[in-house]
């Protein structure tokens, strides 16, 4: 869980015993967005984020909701907080 708030972002990749999960914050928003405006490479992005080479930071990326690419990440603390009012008051349903 995320400390400030009870959501937590998470892009899986892969399957099974081999997947892993990386958490969407603040730090992993500003490393994607260095990626998507600057001459960053894959291999790049795959050590920042601690995957094991180009092919997972594609699939990665490839993953990672359009809408978080676009979102400053000091404004990510107030879009979870925002997503977590509407879950506690019925407005949204994860299931």
């Amino acid at each position: 869980m995320s400390e400030e708030t009870g959501i937590r972002l998470v892009v899986k990749i892969g399957e099974g015993e081999n997947a892993k999960e990386v958490e969407l914050t603040e730090e992993v928003l500003r490393v994607v967005r260095k990626y998507l405006h600057t001459e960053y490479s894959l291999e790049k992005l795959a050590e920042d984020l601690g995957l094991d080479g180009w092919e997972e930071a594609y699939e990665f990326v490839k993953k990672m909701p359009a809408w978080l690419v676009w979102t400053p990440p000091t404004l990510l603390r107030y879009k979870m907080r925002m997503l977590e009012e509407k879950i506690k008051s019925g407005q949204l349903v994860i299931e």
